[in-house]
Parts: C-alpha cells; sequence; structure tokens
C-alpha cells in the first residue's frame, strides 16, 4: 500500500495545510468530544444543531462552539447545511470507536507534549521528551509510577492491543499446552494470568523489572494463582544478567519493540541460551507492513515516533523484514509465522537454529 504516490497534486497541498496545523486540530478535536459536541450532535440526527443549540447543549460560550464547529469543518469531523451541523463519518468514530478513543487519548496524555522534542530525541538517540512525564532515563524504569492520566492511558493502550489477540493466542497455545512456560515483559501479568486459570497443570515463570514484576505478582496473588507462580526479577539489557532455565516454551508479547536491534539481538541470545533442547519460543508482535488496512500501518509508523521522544530513543513499531533478519543472529530460526492474531498481530515461533 506504500509502493506509490496516491495524491494528487491538489490533495496533496490540502493535506500539508492539514499538517501544518495539526497540532490545533488535534486540540480542537479533543474539545470537541470532551466538551460534549461530538455527543450533542450524534443526539440530533437527523436534523442538526445549530451553533446556538451546541452552545447551550455543552455550556460553551457562542463563540467557543462557533470555533470549533468551523474548524471541525475542514477537518471533515462536521458537515453543515442551512446553518446547521451534522456529524459526519469520522465525527461519529471519534465519538464511538474504542480503538480511536484509546489512541487519541494515547498520544494526548502520553505524547503530546514530549512530541516536541522528538527533534533531540532523534539527533540525541534519548527519549528527550519523557522529561514531561518523569525523571527517567526510560519510560519503562518509571511506568508503575507515571502520572495520571498518562498512567491510566498507556496501559489502555497496551492492554487494548494485547486483549485482542491473547484469545486466539492462547487457544493455539492449548491445543499443545506446555508444563512450564517462560513469560519475559510479563508488565502487569496478564498473560500469565490467562495461562494459570486456563493451563491448570502450567508452571508460568514471569520476568520483567523488578518494579513492574511487583505490580504482576500482586495481581497474581488477589486471583489466587500465585501458588503455580515463578518471579525471575531481571533487567533485560544488564549484559551480566541470564534467564532462568526449565521452561520448555518462552513467551514474548508486545516487548521486542521495546528495544533497538542489537539489543533485540542480545536478548534473543539470553533467550537461545535458556532454551531447552526442543525447547520453543513465541513471540507475539505488531508488525507495520504485515498489516490489511493502511490506518493498522499508519497507526504503527506513528508509534514508532513514541518510542523515539518517550520510550527509550532507540526502538520503534519494526518493518518485519527487518525484524526476522536478527532471529538468525541470535542463533533462532522461525518454524511458523501467522497473521492477523487478533486482527493485527503476527505469532512467529522459533526453535534454536541447527547448529
Amino acid at each position: 500500500m506504500f509502493d506509490r504516490d496516491p495524491l494528487t497534486a491538489l490533495e496533496a497541498i490540502t493535506a500539508a495545510q492539514q499538517l501544518a496545523f495539526a497540532p490545533l486540530a488535534f486540540q480542537a478535536t479533543a474539545a470537541m468530544r470532551d466538551r460534549g459536541v461530538l455527543a450533542a450532535l450524534a443526539d440530533a440526527v437527523p436534523h442538526g444543531l445549530s451553533i446556538d443549540d451546541v452552545a447551550s447543549a455543552t455550556g460553551l460560550s457562542t463563540y467557543a462552539a462557533r470555533l470549533l464547529l468551523e474548524a471541525g469543518l475542514g477537518l471533515h469531523i462536521v458537515w453543515r447545511r442551512d446553518a446547521r451541523y451534522h456529524l459526519g463519518k469520522l465525527g461519529r468514530f471519534l465519538l464511538e470507536d474504542e480503538m480511536t478513543g484509546v489512541n487519541f487519548d494515547f498520544t494526548r496524555d502520553v505524547c503530546y507534549q514530549a512530541a516536541a522534542h522528538l527533534g533531540a530525541s532523534l539527533r540525541e538517540g534519548r527519549p528527550a521528551g519523557l522529561q514531561e512525564l518523569g525523571p527517567w532515563a526510560t519510560l519503562y524504569e518509571g511506568l508503575s509510577a507515571l502520572p495520571e492520566p498518562a498512567r491510566r492511558s498507556w496501559f489502555a493502550f497496551d492492554h487494548y492491543y494485547s486483549d485482542q489477540a491473547f484469545p486466539a493466542a492462547f487457544t493455539r497455545l492449548a491445543a499443545n499446552p506446555p508444563a512450564r512456560l517462560l513469560d519475559i515483559g510479563c508488565n502487569t501479568g496478564k498473560w500469565a494470568r490467562r495461562c494459570l486459570e486456563g493451563l491448570p497443570e502450567c508452571v508460568v515463570g514471569l520476568v520483567d523489572l523488578p518494579i513492574q514484576l511487583d505490580v504482576a505478582r500482586e495481581n497474581l496473588r488477589q486471583a489466587g494463582l500465585l501458588e503455580r507462580a515463578r518471579c525471575h526479577p531481571t533487567d533485560l539489557l544488564d549484559p551480566s544478567a541470564a534467564l532462568p532455565t526449565g521452561y520448555e516454551l518462552i513467551w514474548m508479547s508486545q516487548l521486542l519493540d521495546c528495544f533497538s536491534e542489537p539489543q533485540i539481538v542480545d536478548i534473543l541470545v539470553k533467550v537461545r541460551a535458556a532454551l531447552p533442547p526442543g525447547g520453543k519460543l513465541w513471540i507475539l508482535e505488531l508488525f507495520w507492513d504485515r498489516q490489511r488496512f493502511e490506518g493498522a500501518a499508519a497507526s504503527l509508523q506513528q508509534t514508532s515516533l513514541y518510542f523515539a521522544c518517550v520510550a527509550n530513543g532507540n526502538s520503534q513499531m519494526y518493518d518485519s523484514e527487518v525484524f526476522l533478519a536478527l532471529l538468525p543472529r541470535a542463533g533462532l530460526a522461525a518454524t511458523c509465522i501467522t497473521d492477523g492474531i487478533g486482527g493485527y498481530h503476527t505469532l512467529i515461533e522459533c526453535r534454536a537454529a541447527d547448529a
């Protein structure tokens, strides 16, 4: 979908103006959604509302309602006929679509202020925008201590996509369940909990930074599942840190996109060393070049900018060709690649490569 220029000259100059005013347009859209403008228009189908009607329904001044509605015209969020405004298809998605809401809140609460530091991030190879959220070297060090609403929006963003994929991935896993599974980058323990609940004979190991592992451990304790969980606090970037052994299947979900290419290779080398004979590695990731729809691909491409200026300064949502080329460098081989897991994810099943 990216092998040609799809725009005419007129479309291109229009798109250029939209980009030039994009920060203001984003904030206007947030105000229309959060101040009830979109909801008021949704309730007024099919007759629409005048500017004064919108002001009355939302508590905005006539001036504020007029500015937002006129901005919405140029963004195709609303349309107007006979001085009455109507909610467009785009406005409907902004108001009601869960994925759009999750992405929008993530951009506003986690990325928006940080994005002003993108130039410095790219120049210096560090997440220069992270200073807008906290004093950490990477976001992951302070993930559990993020200020609100950034913390809530970050976890909603992360969990929305993993929650789409986990049911299908678990069904695949349950068809031939392992006795021992190691979840590297366990985050809040959602995948571990699913495995412990659905595979009553399975022991699940959890690997993450200590501060994040504490969250996962507490969640599993509250669920009454801690007895079959084994916690292994580990900094994957510590050259001296080894991964625990004895797990026949190692699982990594939405983890490796958090690291640079050399770091991914280093982590996979540790994984290769921890695999027993005949052991398997399953990697669940999102790749922009393996998406069915342009909107999904574009979302992942823009998410890479978040990694640059907020998360760590050196990773991204990868092109699968770039990512897959890293496996043999770590002594691993892909045995099966399945796209469309949960709609957007790719599951890469791996084994140790032949010596």
